[in-house]
Formats: C-alpha cells, sequence, structure tokens
C-alpha cells in the first residue's frame, strides 16, 4: 500500500497544496495533553483563525480510524478535545495506532513526518522536545530532534522547552546540522521566556530573510528541518526563576511517581501550570498563537519566494 493511502486531506488543505498557497502545519497533542477541555479546542481553533489571518491555511493533523487526517473539521477538533482515551504518538507509535485504527494525538516528530507525506513545509508547534535533563544517565533524547534531522519541514516554536537541557539540546540541534534561528533577538528563547542565558546560532529579524534561508537549504539537497525559535510575548512570559522553581518541583514530582518515557513531558506541563496558578498555561497559549502567526508569515513568504 502506497504510503498516501494513509492520508486523509481535507478538501481545503488539499486545494490550498495542489496549487502551492501557504499551508501550515499544526500539531494535535496540545489539544488531547496539552490542556482541558474546553480551553483545548477553544485554543485549536483560535490558532487556526491566527494562521488564516496572516494568509495561510491551517492543517491540524492527527490519527484517527487507521488514518493521518491532515486538517481537522471542527467536530474532529472536538472529539479529541474530549475523548479520554487518545494515544500521544510520536513516531514509533505510529504503525500500531493506524494498525490497531485507534485516535492518536501527533507530537513534534509525528506531526512532521505526516506535513512532509503530504507536502507541507512550515509547521508551528509551542515547542520542541529535545533532550532531557540527566540524558547523560538515562539517554531520554526527544524524537522530535532526529526526525528534524531528516525531514524538509521547518519548524517554528519558542524555543525548547524550559523542562529540558537547552545548552544539550542546542549541541545535539548542531550536530545533526540542524540551523537554529532566533527571530528578533540574539537570545535563544526557553518557552515561557523570552530568556534562556544561550545565545542564539543565528538571528534574523525578517519572514523574508528566514524563508530564503529555508528555501536555499532544500535547494542545495540539505535534508532536514530549520528551526525558528518565536520568543513568547513579553506581557505572557514567566519569570525564569519562577519557572525554574516549578520546574525542579515538577521533576521530584515525577521520580516519586515513576513517571517515565513519553509521559513524563505532558505529567511535568501539568504540574508546572497546576503550581503556576495558571501563568505558565496562559503563556503557552499565547506563545502557540504567536508561533502560528509567525508560521503563516514565513509559509506566504516561503511561497512568494517560489513564484518568483
Amino acid at each position: 500500500m502506497n504510503k498516501n493511502n494513509f492520508l486523509v486531506i481535507k478538501p481545503e488543505v488539499m486545494e490550498a497544496i495542489k496549487n502551492n498557497l501557504p499551508v501550515v502545519a499544526l500539531e494535535s497533542t496540545i489539544i488531547s495533553h496539552g490542556m482541558p477541555f474546553p480551553r483545548n479546542v477553544e485554543t485549536a481553533l483560535s490558532v487556526e483563525a491566527a494562521v488564516r489571518s496572516e494568509g495561510a491555511i491551517p492543517a491540524t493533523i492527527a490519527i484517527k480510524d487507521g488514518k493521518c487526517f491532515v486538517g481537522l473539521s471542527i467536530d474532529e477538533i472536538n472529539y479529541f478535545g474530549k475523548e479520554p482515551n487518545v494515544w500521544k504518538v510520536s513516531l514509533r507509535d505510529m504503525p500500531y495506532v493506524i494498525a490497531h485504527k485507534l485516535p492518536g494525538a501527533t507530537t513534534v516528530a509525528a506531526t512532521m513526518r505526516i506535513a512532509s507525506m503530504a507536502g507541507i513545509k512550515i509547521f508551528a508547534t509551542g515547542g520542541i522536545g529535545g533532550v532531557h535533563r540527566g540524558a547523560e544517565m538515562n539517554m531520554d533524547i526527544s524524537a522530535d530532534l532526529t526526525e528534524m534531522a531528516n525531514t524538509n519541514v521547518a519548524v517554528v516554536s519558542a524555543g525548547v522547552k524550559s523542562i529540558l537541557d537547552i545548552g544539550l539540546t542546542l549541541e545535539y540541534l548542531e550536530t545533526q546540522g540542524i540551523p537554529v534561528v532566533t527571530y528578533g533577538q540574539s537570545e535563544f528563547p526557553s518557552f515561557y521566556s523570552g530568556k534562556s542565558g544561550f545565545i542564539s546560532p543565528l538571528r534574523m529579524d525578517t519572514t523574508a530573510e528566514i524563508a530564503r534561508m529555508i528555501d536555499v537549504k532544500w535547494q542545495l539537497g540539505l535534508n532536514g528541518s530549520v528551526l525558528i525559535a518565536n520568543p513568547v510575548p513579553i506581557a505572557h512570559e514567566v519569570d525564569n526563576d519562577l519557572i525554574e522553581t516549578h520546574i525542579q518541583q515538577a521533576l521530584f514530582a515525577a521520580k516519586e511517581n515513576n513517571v517515565t518515557g513519553k509521559k513524563i513531558t505532558p505529567f511535568l506541563l501539568k504540574h508546572i501550570a497546576d503550581h503556576s496558578k495558571g501563568e505558565s498555561l496562559d503563556a503557552n497559549i499565547a506563545l502557540i498563537h504567536h508561533n502560528a502567526s509567525l508560521a503563516a508569515k514565513i509559509a506566504v513568504s516561503l511561497q512568494s519566494n517560489n513564484l518568483e
């Protein structure tokens, strides 16, 4: 069976891809595993609206009934927001979830792969996975990074999740040959905050500049992603020291409860949200909107490059 037989592409998205119009892929993990109902559904719909407002077509990606859905209806978004037994799907999970026709919300890695199968080049997320703290002992490195080394889909995120080891993640991205660009500032952002203490490998201040670099990279035959780090809006960022306190408490709670593997990230994020009086959740929602808008602008610029 051809891999395209596993794709169900929403007609609006299919039309845009066929006509080389700007499309932005969006993940579904945030709907099923990122925040409570109904805020998850409200956020998913408003993020799609943010993409549209910048002139691009949103394509939220998820797995259901043995197929990879590229673009979801409102009813489908509601389903993934309410259904309690949705798999968190990374690359290793895709064959099992699809073969057993289970519902699956896609992570960065799985969303990238499905977007690439559909011909979508730009993807917006909250924050990418990376090298976990203590990885020198447990070898916990997200499949997001290895997927970014191989798949030609550019990723817009608010940097690397601050629950991770940001320095080691930047080193790993360099080893894999993945360009890392921070939009509008020289310091690499850390998800909840625009600050991390690490200088970004590259800084670019216009979407046209970013789109041109993405285009040149792939024209040179250099496969893999480009990471565009987009700092959370200042009005919504959370103090680094405060977040670090919550992270340490969350890591301790995870160890006490023997939380490991793919359950660790949603556990940590929920613990932080529950103990930060909603500040971290508000920041999470704000940065996702911010990233979706920037991704749409880059997609529009990339389309303009291709028409020249």
